[in-house]
């Protein structure tokens, strides 16, 4: 028996005859423990990757995935004979296979044989050993598993691991006098990843390996020029002793050595943090890669216990963020953590600048929506001594990077959308004066985002245009999709209009947004907000909510699911489902989530849930529900909250 993860889920018999697992939910729960490199998977963790809103017989569905892939896996096994591939352990499940069973576990045993050694990992032997372990890759990792959290994060770490394995066969064939022939596939691997800085020393060691001397320098100039001129970096001590080396005639075979001493780290950690900034403003694959390069380096500058250092690193990544929910929450909880323990030992008597940008760096990461209440008031504390810091220094670039934060902790309760404009204009003051484009744009977002919570459509409008002739000269590929989204905003509420654009027109131009956003590189913004969008649409019709089964609601289901049940008359499960809604998170969407919660009360006589709604709403009438995000509209929030005091008038 043979389980492949590395492209799609599979299962090979010895013949190499393929087993039949099942459905999409099979291979996931397959894939899952697979991940899990033998351990124990509980019950509830399945279900909880395996569903963003898990149904009610969830862990008895589980356990008829796992029963069907038993006999898919052990078609011969005796009924009364325990599994073996399959096995349950206290209370979940774990995979039993011999690692050289699985091609992921093959993979990862290759990669690490060569990394643990790598001055001695030398010659056709090793190199034969990462051949095989790369030829396993058929596509991307668990390539038809679900966009699930755990998934992501595998096909991420997995990716770099990959990287990092034709990376060491490279070094191992050139360390051992070979590599004359890894010209064409060092040339495309740099093309593809330009920022992993020792692939253009790789690939001039093997230029010169071939004789080819002249290319070699080319090859160095050209990524000095990447560096420089590009991304306004100076190339690393080891391609500048390489160019030396190649110049002076000496055969450059040592020279890529020290890179690898930090396992997963490409560059050094100042330079990957300054390549990693400039790669998050690109959006998109840059974006990700950005995420996971910035990480990699905060980890690799902790391992030199140099405080100062580590702060350098965390703190140089000030990308603006306009978005209250994280891209990546484990990976923000991580940055956080760092950002805790350098604050910690560099102790009060730190260098308030280095104080500052880690405390603002806590601030804009933390805005998660499952922050416990003490890292809420931690985050909202850090913002306030941020920017405390940040005036005291008079450090323009400082302070808009700390009202970042601000801005991004005034999402504690509904009605805030002129707290948040004021601060947006003072971020785009500041920019404007001190030429800080990057923060000029979030600027005008964040003033754009708060006119359209405030239904001030043509306001919201100039700061879109204005906002897209900054991205024009910024290269800032995010802003027209976000406008492009605002623009969706505007049409929505115009449909409601005589004369105004039909609603299937606002549809279309939702459908559009979403599409334009699905290769934007955030997965924290757009999950669930194409249909959200559907349903304000519908509610502003005073229509039925969306009941298309393959719509993904993301994180606002819970919100949505009574309106989708009175759609399709379900009234008594309606009312339970209104029943379990929790408290929205405190981000962009919370008066559009309150908005929802108060609407499915009204229809349902919930008078309870619509006077709790209706006292949280309290503070934001004047808004529009869903519009702080700039990106849709439910209608006035005066109009739900209007009604849900009718409600608890009528029933009082």
């Amino acid at each position: 028996m043979r389980i492949d993860v590395l492209g799609a889920v599979r299962a090979l018999r010895d013949d190499g005859s393929p087993v039949d697992l099942g459905g999409p939910r099979h291979r996931e729960v397959l894939a899952r423990l697979v991940a899990a490199e033998g351990r124990m998977v509980t019950t509830d963790t399945l279900v909880d990757d395996l569903w963003t809103d898990p149904p009610v017989r969830a862990v008895g569905a589980v356990r008829t995935f796992v029963a069907a892939l038993r006999r898919a896996l052990e078609p011969d096994r005796p009924p009364r004979d325990p599994p073996r591939v399959i096995v349950t352990e206290g209370p979940g499940y774990a995979l039993r296979l011999p690692r050289e069973d699985v091609d992921v576990h093959r993979f990862q045993d290759a990669v690490a044989r060569a990394r643990r050694h790598p001055h001695t990992a030398t010659g056709p032997d090793a190199a034969a050993d990462l051949d095989a372990a790369l030829a396993a890759w058929r596509g991307p990792a668990y390539a038809d598993v679900p966009a699930s959290a755990w998934a992501q994060r595998e096909r991420t770490r997995l990716e770099e691991l990959r990287l990092e394995g034709v990376e060491l066969r490279a070094r191992i064939l050139l360390d051992s006098g070979q590599g004359g022939d890894l010209v064409a596939e060092l040339g495309a691997h740099v093309a593809e990843h330009p920022w992993r800085e020792p692939a253009w020393a790789l690939l001039a060691r093997a230029l010169h390996r071939a004789g080819r001397q002249a290319d070699a320098l080319a090859t160095l100039r050209r990524a000095r020029t990447m560096l420089v001129d590009r991304l306004g970096l100076d190339p690393s001590a080891e391609l500048q002793r390489l160019e030396t080396d190649i110049l002076n005639g000496c055969a450059p075979l040592d020279a890529a050595r020290t890179a690898w001493s930090a396992p997963g780290v490409r560059l050094g950690p100042r330079t990957t943090v300054d390549l990693a900034r400039t790669l998050a403003l690109a959006g998109g694959d840059a974006l990700v890669h950005a995420r996971r390069e910035r990480l990699a380096a905060i980890r690799a500058a902790e391992r030199t216990a140099d405080a100062h250092l580590v702060a350098r690193i965390i703190g140089a990544y000030d990308v603006p963020a306009l978005w209250s929910r994280a891209d990546d929450p484990d990976q923000s909880r991580a940055v956080v953590a760092a950002a805790e323990r350098t604050l910690t030992a560099l102790g009060p008597d730190g260098p308030a600048d280095l104080s500052a940008r880690l405390l603002a760096t806590i601030a804009v990461e933390s805005r998660s929506a499952d922050l416990t209440a003490t890292e809420s008031r931690r985050a909202r504390q850090a913002s306030r001594q941020a920017e405390e810091l940040a005036r005291r220094l008079a450090d323009p670039a400082l302070l808009a990077f700390a009202l970042n934060g601000t801005f991004l902790q005034t999402f504690t309760r509904p009605g805030l959308a002129t707290q948040r404009d004021g601060i947006g204009t003072e971020i785009l003051d500041l920019a404007t004066r001190h030429e800080l484009p990057n923060f000029a744009v979030l600027g005008r977002l964040i003033r754009l985002q708060c006119a359209s919570a405030l239904g001030d459509l043509d306001t919201a409008t100039a700061h879109a245009e204005a906002a897209e002739r900054l991205a024009a000269t910024t290269e800032a590929p995010l802003v027209p999709v976000l406008t492009g989204w605002f623009r969706a905003r505007a049409t929505a509420a115009r449909s409601t209009e005589p004369g105004g654009p039909t609603a299937a027109t606002a549809a279309a131009h939702y459908r559009a947004a979403e599409n334009a956003l699905r290769t934007a590189g955030m997965p924290g913004l757009h999950r669930g907000l194409f249909p959200l969008a559907l349903l304000g649409l519908r509610l502003l019709h005073d229509r039925p909510a969306p009941t298309d089964p393959h719509l993904d609601w993301g994180p606002y289901r819970p919100w949505a699911r009574p309106h989708v049940l009175l759609a399709q008359g379900r009234v008594e499960e309606a009312r339970a489902a209104l029943a379990a809604v929790p408290e929205p998170a405190h981000d962009h969407l919370q008066e559009a989530m309150w908005c929802l919660t108060a609407r499915a009360a009204v229809r349902l006589g919930e008078r309870g849930i619509a006077a709790h709604a209706a006292s949280c709403l309290r503070d934001a009438g004047p808004e529009h529900a869903g519009a702080a995000s700039g990106m849709l509209t439910l209608g006035p929030v005066a109009r739900y909250l209007a009604e849900a005091r009718a409600c608890v008038a009528e029933t009082g």
